[in-house]
């Protein structure tokens, strides 16, 4: 009976860590819109916005790790910090930069449909950087995941060729980041979880967006005399992207990054219903189609992704089995030859 109790507890709160996540997921992608958007919040200020973000959840992410203590802060060189953590801030301040500038220009449903070529950029750059191996049933994959997004895009009733640049960028340099942290951080023995990551990242992300807002944003904000910070807006919408990167370490912590694949494929298709139904954005069937098509391309993709996994475990497992084995033939071996020796004294 405790075993049961203990079982479902553990799938009470995975499925707990699950809705947390989605919800907070959720939430941050609608508040977004909602600020940027000029038919609604109407404040079209996508770099000084992701730098609110970056100052309030470095800050948090400063008393959790110096004052509190709470997370334990990763061993790091100067040296390594510029090499290694620098690139990947650059490449993460651009990738939030454009993907909250596509929220101006594209529905929250399309913009859904078009990170569906995550995993197709992902996988292209890794094959790049030689991360993973070129695989003609994988690339066949791929291809079909842009189809079908293609597809997405080809049906979109308020398509703007602008803002879809400026998502696929934000996928390009999201997937780049990807694999420069295994490059760069992973291959050196270097974990990073969501809460030491913006300890480390955002404060470095802070500084490449101030020279873009200088030039961009700063001249019409200073020259808007009727604007005044809402701090209650402002405030909440900067304390859920903060509470999405806990709800992320809890998810990740408690459950696997797998599980937090197959959790974004339910956002994914909560935030397209909700975008149709209460934004009243124009989801087409077409749209429909062409992301039912990239949505079986990643989940295929998941689903090799976690065969091989179970794979590559089972093989480590075997070898482990091995050397055991090799360790007590071993063993036996020398337990014999001393057995043999005492033998042989005793005889003389």
């Amino acid at each position: 009976m405790a075993v049961s109790d203990g079982v479902v507890k553990k799938i009470v709160l995975s499925y707990t860590y699950v809705a947390i996540w989605i919800f907070l997921s959720f939430t941050v992608i609608v508040y977004n819109k909602y600020i940027l958007d000029r038919k609604m919040y109407n404040w079209p200020y996508p770099i000084s916005l992701t730098m609110i973000h970056m100052a309030f959840c470095s800050s948090l992410a400063y008393l959790l790790v110096r004052v509190f203590k709470l997370v334990e802060p990763v061993s790091m060189s100067r040296e390594l910090y510029l090499r290694s953590v620098v690139p990947i801030g650059a490449l993460y301040s651009l990738s939030l930069w454009f993907s909250n500038s596509a929220y101006i220009y594209l529905s929250v449903s399309f913009i859904q449909m078009l990170k569906a070529l995550m995993p197709v950029a992902v996988y292209s750059i890794g094959v790049l950087f030689k991360k993973e191996n070129f695989k003609n049933e994988t690339m066949a994959n791929m291809v079909s995941i842009s189809l079908g997004v293609a597809i997405a895009a080809y049906g979109e009733a308020k398509f703007d060729a602008w803002g879809v640049t400026l998502q696929l960028l934000a996928v390009a340099f999201e997937a780049t980041r990807l694999v420069l942290i295994q490059i760069l951080l992973n291959s050196k023995g270097i974990s990073l979880n969501p809460i030491t990551s913006l300890y480390y990242i955002a404060p470095c992300c802070l500084v490449f967006l101030s020279i873009p807002w200088i030039v961009m944003e700063y001249p019409s904000l200073r020259d808007n005399s009727s604007f005044h910070l809402d701090f209650a807006i402002f405030g909440t919408n900067s304390a859920c992207a903060f509470a999405l990167n806990l709800a992320v370490f809890l998810l990740v912590g408690k459950t696997s990054a797998l599980t937090m694949n197959v959790a974004g494929v339910v956002k994914d298709w909560l935030l397209i219903a909700f975008s149709w139904s209460v934004i009243k954005d124009t989801v087409t069937p077409i749209n429909l189609i062409g992301y039912g098509l990239a949505f079986l391309g990643v989940a295929y993709y998941n689903h090799s992704k976690l065969q091989a996994l179970k794979a590559s475990e089972a093989q480590k497992k075997a070898q482990q089995a091995d050397e055991e084995a090799g360790r007590l033939l071993e063993q036996r071996d020398v337990d014999g030859s001393h057995g043999s020796g005492r033998k042989n004294d005793n005889q003389n």
